[in-house]
């Protein structure tokens, strides 16, 4: 039985192998909800400056605070989570209205928060925002 020790070690590594493979597949699961974001939205106001930073018609990344605001029209201002559904990664930037995650490629459409192109396939979650006096408010009571 010489070739008995050889087979089990080659059997013990394969498993060993499978089993890494397997959390891997588990660490990239397109099955999230909330990707791995424990708080995905603001769990008290946040103050984002001046309404103004907003460009009409676009949208502006603010990574810090892992939040999106859009302004479909003068005046109007939408706000969505940054943090992607996929995996959660944080945005790392909007070109026109689309937001784009840096770890596996999701992209969002940031005037709905729906996911255009996966892994994602959930929607940002939306977050309520004010403009009062001129500055954006975002989060619970804003």
């Amino acid at each position: 039985m010489p070739g008995l020790p050889a087979a089990r070690r080659t059997v013990l590594k394969g498993a060993a192998l499978a089993g890494a493979a397997g959390l891997g597949a588990a660490a990239c699961s397109t099955e999230s909800k909330l990707g791995h974001a424990e708080n995905p939205t603001p769990t008290a106001p946040v103050d984002l400056g001046a309404a103004s930073e907003v460009p009409v018609g676009g949208a502006k990344l603010y990574r810090e605070q892992r939040l999106v605001v859009v302004c479909p029209a003068k005046g109007e201002y939408k706000a969505f989570s940054a943090q992607c559904t996929h995996g959660g990664c944080v945005l790392d930037k909007v070109e026109g209205t689309e937001g784009h995650c840096p770890c596996h490629g999701s992209r969002f459409d940031m005037t709905t928060g729906r996911p255009v192109k996966g892994p994602a396939t959930v929607p940002l979650p939306a977050v309520p925002v004010t403009a009062e006096g001129g500055k954006l408010v975002a989060g619970p009571d804003a």
